[in-house]
C-alpha cells in the first residue's frame, strides 16, 4: 500500500488536511460525488463483502495487516501488494498512510473487502510521483483486511466448552498436555497438534511457551475447550514465524485441555463409596482382588477390569503396580469405591505405555475393593448365636458332624449353600474333606452354635481357586452346627467303648465250626452296636463299613476268617512297632 509519499519508497508525508472520520457505507456500491459530477469530496467506500461476525472494527490507532490492489479510473493497475506478495502492516490514522487510505479503512472487519475512491487531495494531489502516479489522480483500491491489534490489547480468552466436573484449574508451573488448532485472525491455518497424533506437552509460566499461550491456559480445566487470541507482542511479534506465520501477526488457538498436572502432586483420593462397619483398611503386604475403570484426565478410557470379566489381583506396597496405585490402595476398606488420580511420575512418565497411555499422561481409576487379605492372615471367627445351655462338649478333630451353611463372597456374591440341598453337610473334622480354613473354623463349636467365618484364600481354595470360586478369593462362611458324633482315631472302622471281649473269635464264631463267614461278622458287630458296646465310624454307610472290615481281617481272601487271621488294630500297629524296632 502507499505510504505518504512514494507507493514503494517511504517519502516526507503530505500534510493531512482533516483527521475527521468521515466514511461513507455505500450499499450499492457507488460513491458520493459532487453535485452534477464535480469532484469528489470524500473517501467513497463500498463495502461489497461484510463477515457475518464481526467481533471488532478497526480504530484510530490500531495495527493492521492488509492486502490491497491499486488502479486508476481506467483500470491500470499502479501498485499491488500481491504482486510484491508481501501483506501491508502500519498503524492507521496517525499519518502514516495518504488519508483517504487512513479514512478508507476505518471501521473494517477482519476478512471485510472494500473498494475505495480517492480523490486526489487526499491522495497524492497535484503533484502525483514522478513516472507513477500523475498529477490529481483519483485513485481506486481493492482492500481486504486481515488483521487488526492495538498495543492496547490482551489476550482474549472465551470459552467454548467447560466439563461440568473441574478437578483443578491450571496454574503457573504445571505441566499440560492440550491439542490445538492454530490460525491467523482471518482464518489461514498455520499448524495443529491434531496432524502430528499427539498433544503438545509443556510447562506453563516457565518460558517455553509464546507469552500469550502462557496466560491464555492459565484456569483451565480438562476437557475444556478455549479460544484464545494473541496479539502479536504476546506472540511472535516484529518477526513472526518462519514461512506459516507472518510478522505482527494476530494468532487464534482453539484449545482442547487434556490434562494437567504438577511435578509436585501426590495422589488425589475422592472416596465414592464407603461401606459401614469398615473394621479393617489395607495396608502394604496385603492382597488385593479389585475391579477398576482406569481413564485418562479428559475420560478416554484406556483400561478395565470389567471389560475382562476378572478382578486385578496384587499385592499392595510390593512394587508389583505402579507406585500411584500402589500407594492409592493402602487405607480402603472391603467394598470401598474410590477414585484415585495418579500423576504421570507416579505412574507411566514422559514416556507412556503401549499405544493407550501416552507420555506425561494423569491417570484416574475408579476402584471397587472387592476383598484383601494378609499371608499370615488366620480364620476369623464371630459367634453368632450360641445356646444357653446344654452345651457340655464341643466339636474336635475327628468327630463327625452335620451343619448347614451359606457361602459368599466378602462383596456379597453367593457361591454356595447347604440349604439348596436336602440334607446337612456332613464332614469328619481334620480329614481333609473340607478346606482348612473351614475345618478350624468348625472346631470348638456347640449344637445349635452360628459361626460367620472369614477364610483368607490360603486356607481356601488359594490362588487358582475352584468352580465358582475365583483365584486368590477371601470367602465368608455363615454355618450353624446341628449334630455332633464323637469321631474313631485315624485308621479305625469300629471301636468298643470298653474292652473287647477276651474270646472274640469264640464269640464272633456263632456256629462254632471254628470260621467266620461275612454274614457272621456283620451279625457279630451289628450286634456289639446295637447293644452300645462299640461303634462304627460315623458318616458312612454302616454295610460298606463292617464289609471293609470283614475283608480287612479276611487276609487270604477265602470268605472267611479263621482264628489266626483274626486280629486287632492295636495288636497289628504293636506287631508294626516290634518290627521296626
Amino acid at each position: 500500500m502507499f505510504l505518504a509519499g512514494s507507493p514503494s519508497h517511504t517519502l516526507r508525508r503530505l500534510p493531512m488536511l482533516r483527521l475527521l472520520l468521515l466514511l461513507q457505507t455505500l450499499e450499492r456500491g457507488l460513491g458520493r460525488a459532487s453535485p452534477a459530477g464535480a469532484p469528489l469530496e470524500d473517501v467513497v467506500i463500498e463495502r461489497y463483502h461484510i463477515p457475518r461476525a464481526c467481533p471488532r472494527e478497526v480504530q484510530m490507532g490500531d495495527f493492521v495487516r492488509y492486502h490491497y490492489n491499486g488502479t486508476f479510473e481506467d483500470g491500470k493497475k499502479f501498485d499491488s501488494s500481491y504482486d510484491r506478495n508481501t501483506l501491508v502492516a502500519i498503524v492507521v490514522g496517525v499519518g502514516r498512510l495518504i488519508t483517504g487510505m487512513d479514512r478508507g479503512l476505518m471501521g473494517m472487519c477482519v476478512n471485510e473487502r472494500r473498494r475505495l475512491i480517492v480523490p486526489p487531495h487526499l491522495g497524492y494531489g497535484s503533484i502525483g510521483v514522478a513516472g507513477l502516479i500523475p498529477p490529481d489522480a483519483t485513485l481506486y483500491f481493492d482492500v481486504v483486511l486481515l488483521d487488526v491489534w492495538n498495543k492496547a490489547d490482551t489476550v482474549q480468552v472465551t470459552i467454548l466448552l467447560r466439563p461440568p466436573h473441574c478437578p483443578r484449574m491450571v496454574q503457573n508451573s504445571d505441566f499440560v498436555r492440550y491439542h490445538y488448532n492454530g490460525t491467523l485472525l482471518d482464518g489461514t491455518a498455520f499448524d495443529n497438534s491434531y496432524s502430528r497424533g499427539g498433544t503438545y506437552d509443556t510447562y506453563i509460566g516457565s518460558g517455553w511457551l509464546i507469552k500469550g499461550m502462557d496466560q491464555g491456559l492459565l484456569g483451565m480445566c480438562p476437557g475444556e475447550k478455549r479460544k484464545i487470541i494473541i496479539p502479536p507482542f504476546l506472540a511472535y511479534g516484529e518477526k513472526g514465524y518462519g514461512t506459516v506465520i507472518p510478522p505482527q501477526a494476530s494468532l487464534v488457538f482453539n484449545v482442547l485441555l487434556i490434562d494437567v498436572h504438577n511435578p509436585k502432586d501426590t495422589v488425589q483420593l475422592e472416596t465414592l463409596e464407603l461401606p459401614q462397619g469398615c473394621v479393617r483398611r489395607a495396608v502394604a503386604g496385603d492382597f488385593m482382588r479389585y475391579h477398576y475403570n482406569g481413564s485418562l484426565m479428559d475420560g478416554t478410557l484406556f483400561d478395565s477390569s470389567y471389560s475382562r470379566n476378572h478382578t486385578y489381583n496384587t499385592y499392595v506396597g510390593q512394587g508389583y503396580i505402579i507406585p500411584g496405585m500402589d500407594q492409592g490402595l493402602q487405607g480402603a476398606c472391603i467394598g470401598e469405591r474410590r477414585r484415585i488420580t495418579v500423576p504421570p511420575h507416579l505412574a507411566y512418565g514422559e514416556n507412556g505405555t503401549g499405544d493407550k497411555i501416552p507420555g506425561s499422561a494423569v491417570l484416574i481409576f475408579d476402584v471397587h475393593v472387592i476383598d484383601f487379605h494378609n499371608p499370615a492372615d488366620p480364620v476369623e471367627i464371630r459367634t453368632l448365636f450360641r445356646p444357653p445351655e446344654g452345651c457340655n462338649e464341643t466339636s474336635k478333630t475327628g468327630d463327625f458332624i452335620r451343619y448347614h451353611y451359606n457361602c459368599s463372597l466378602l462383596d456379597g456374591t453367593r457361591l454356595f449353600s447347604s440349604y439348596d440341598y436336602e440334607a446337612p453337610q456332613e464332614a469328619t473334622l481334620g480329614n481333609n474333606k473340607v478346606i482348612e480354613g473351614l475345618d478350624r473354623g468348625l472346631q470348638g463349636m456347640c449344637v445349635g452354635e452360628r459361626r460367620q467365618l472369614t477364610v483368607p484364600p490360603h486356607l481356601a481354595h488359594g490362588e487358582s481357586g475352584a468352580r465358582g470360586v475365583p483365584g486368590s478369593a477371601v470367602l465368608l462362611f455363615e454355618v450353624e452346627l446341628v449334630s455332633r458324633e464323637d469321631g474313631l482315631p485315624t485308621g479305625y472302622l469300629f471301636v468298643w467303648h470298653q474292652d473287647p471281649p477276651t474270646s472274640l473269635f469264640e464269640d464272633m464264631d456263632l456256629n462254632k465250626d471254628g470260621e467266620v463267614p461275612a454274614e457272621e461278622f456283620s451279625s457279630f458287630i451289628r450286634a456289639q452296636v446295637n447293644e452300645g458296646k462299640g461303634r462304627l465310624m460315623p458318616g458312612q454307610d454302616p454295610d460298606k463299613t463292617i464289609r471293609d472290615m470283614f475283608q480287612n481281617q479276611d487276609r487270604n481272601q477265602d470268605g472267611k476268617i479263621t482264628a489266626e487271621e483274626l486280629k486287632l488294630k492295636s495288636d497289628e500297629d504293636q506287631e508294626r512297632i516290634h518290627e521296626e524296632l
